[in-house]
């Protein structure tokens, strides 16, 4: 058999990172959702054993093949989320380590009417605008770092949010239900304000597993 040359290790399972998230969070029937809190968000939802056209621009994929049965996913991507703090540390240094950014972002009751949109690389799906760029808005003199922050984590929920919304749409569409609950993995997860404005925007349960690294835990599930 095939192995690593390591120990005789077989090599029993392969798999993309994001399709090892979704098994890894045990998403194994239809209308099942994850997303991926990363330097980019990565929202998928088991869709059966037949691919589904999105009519909301989301992508559709494998995700995975076990023996004779191939089941499918919807797919969006958010290009920048957890980069974003990211960013704060690094472009506007504003916190000195990524753990930092709940603490002050906590320090403001909310973000004071500032709006981010951290198109620094474009903006994924739905809307898939290259050109795209960043943009703060809404600011005033009473603004400070801390409401940038708190805004800069709203924003990653704000986009996930939009894809969610995008894929309940294509679900109802097809017969199915929209999405009552979101498993959510990542770095960017551990992340308690983050993940309950998430919750509060979109009005189901985020659920959060013990163990936030589902790729690596997907990928020894199916091997």
């Amino acid at each position: 058999s095939t192995s690593l040359g390591i120990s005789d290790v077989p090599v029993a399972g392969i798999a993309g990172d994001q399709q090892a998230a979704l098994f890894g969070q045990m998403c194994v029937s239809p209308g099942l959702t994850k997303n991926t809190y990363g330097t980019g968000c990565f929202l998928l939802q088991n869709t059966g054993t037949a691919p589904v056209t999105s009519n909301h621009r989301l992508v559709s994929t494998v995700a995975w093949q076990i023996g004779d049965r191939t089941e499918y996913a919807l797919e969006g991507s958010v290009f920048i989320g957890g980069a974003v703090v990211q960013w704060l540390r690094d472009g506007l240094n504003a916190i000195r380590g990524s753990g930092e950014v709940q603490g002050l972002a906590e320090s403001v009751p909310d973000a004071g009417g500032v709006m981010f949109v951290p198109a620094f690389t474009g903006l994924g799906a739905p809307y898939w605008q290259p050109d795209a760029r960043g943009a703060i808005v809404g600011l005033s003199r009473g603004t400070t770092v801390a409401h940038i922050a708190r805004a800069a984590l709203e924003s990653i929920a704000f986009q996930s949010t939009a894809l969610l919304q995008a894929m309940s749409r294509d679900a109802v569409a097809n017969g199915g239900a929209a999405v009552t609950e979101l498993r959510v993995d990542g770095g960017a997860c551990v992340n308690n304000l983050l993940m309950q404005f998430q919750a509060d925007l979109l009005g189901i349960p985020v659920v959060r597993p013990a163990c936030v690294e589902t790729t690596a835990l997907g990928a020894a599930y199916l091997a």
